[in-house]
């Protein structure tokens, strides 16, 4: 108690000064944080751009997928890959493999951007800030086709008309206007209802499957789990796009070939059905071709998709890094 009464009596209250303390450490000052957040029509234009370079890119293959889901009653009966290729090009020359594409090009761009833009936005609601929910990734899948197909489904008839047509029409407005004044508008739509239901669970699979592969590969690669461009890489996004189409073209296959009969119909011989109905076309298909007559073309239907996918995918995502970039910049600035 002594010590303590003279160390206060050497060093009077008075005399003590307070010690400086440092100000508060504010992250939002220091570092600006910087919004990654994708607005609305930069998710529309890289959807569009991936989906664009994409179909552009593969066109050749779906060509031949084609011809070989046609009927045995066309000019042109394929039965494999190779003998499809080699009959197309004996024909019609080797343009024959391009024939559509306009119309492929027309219809890709907008559809890809409906598809991607509703897609991401629905995967941001519906996933309650968890960024591994299948369920939502598969729903989100569903939204986007359902969406994406309305805008898709006329010219990817146009499209297929073109590629079996053999000079039934002129090109893309020929088409468009022939089909308009002698089947009518709902033509364009009559595959509508069976591309959705391809479509659904395609989508439902391929965004699973690619958001399950590209979760493992970023386990398996701790040091690019990050998740920015340039530590992840494009080889990530590629090979979980890859996957996801390939396994998604062979679940829905029957479903494509369906959709081929009813815009094809009428088109080069092919068979004309009294209805759009889903049940009809199985029963012609089987009673013509039998059961493998509904596995037609699931070869080049998966050659198409896996490259596909891994070429929407990464170009996709290549360019949401390019407008998340752009979008922290502006916000330095």
């Amino acid at each position: 108690m002594a010590t303590e009464a003279t160390t206060a009596s050497k060093f009077p209250e008075s005399d003590l000064l307070p010690i400086p303390q440092p100000p508060d450490f504010h992250p939002a000052i220091v570092v600006p944080a910087q919004n990654t957040t994708l607005r609305f029509w930069q998710l529309m234009v890289a959807g569009s751009i991936a989906g664009s370079v994409e179909h552009m890119a593969m066109f050749p293959v779906d060509t031949v997928k084609t011809h070989m889901q046609a009927l045995r009653s066309c000019p042109i009966k394929p039965i494999g890959i190779r003998q499809a290729f080699r009959s197309i090009i004996k024909t019609d020359g080797p343009s024959a493999l391009y024939r559509g594409i306009w119309a492929m090009g027309l219809g890709a761009g907008p559809a890809h951007a409906v598809y991607f833009s509703f897609y991401e936005v629905s995967k941001k609601f519906l996933s309650g800030g968890n960024p591994n929910n299948s369920a939502a990734h598969a729903i989100s899948g569903v939204f986007a086709t359902i969406s994406s197909d309305a805008v898709f489904t006329p010219m990817d008839m146009v499209k297929q008309r073109l590629q079996i047509g053999n000079g039934t029409y002129k090109g893309v407005w020929d088409c468009i206007k022939r089909v308009t004044r002698e089947e009518g508008f709902g033509a364009f739509y009559a595959s509508y209802r069976t591309t959705v239901l391809m479509n659904a669970p395609f989508t439902a699979v391929h965004f699973t499957t690619y958001e399950a592969v590209k979760r493992g590969l970023r386990e398996m690669l701790p040091e690019h789990a990050g998740g920015e461009e340039d530590e992840e890489g494009w080889l990530i996004y590629a090979t979980a796009g890859a996957a996801a189409g390939g396994l998604a073209a062979a679940v829905t296959t029957p479903l494509d070939v369906v959709k081929t009969q009813l815009q094809c119909q009428g088109v080069c011989g092919c068979d004309r059905f009294k209805s759009s109905s889903i049940s009809d076309v199985f029963r012609t298909i089987v009673k013509k071709d039998g059961y493998k007559g509904l596995a037609r073309g699931w070869l080049p239907r998966m050659l198409f998709h896996a490259p596909a996918a891994a070429i929407c995918w990464s170009t996709y995502e290549t360019v949401k890094s390019f407008f998340q970039d752009l979008n922290g910049e502006s916000n330095t600035a």
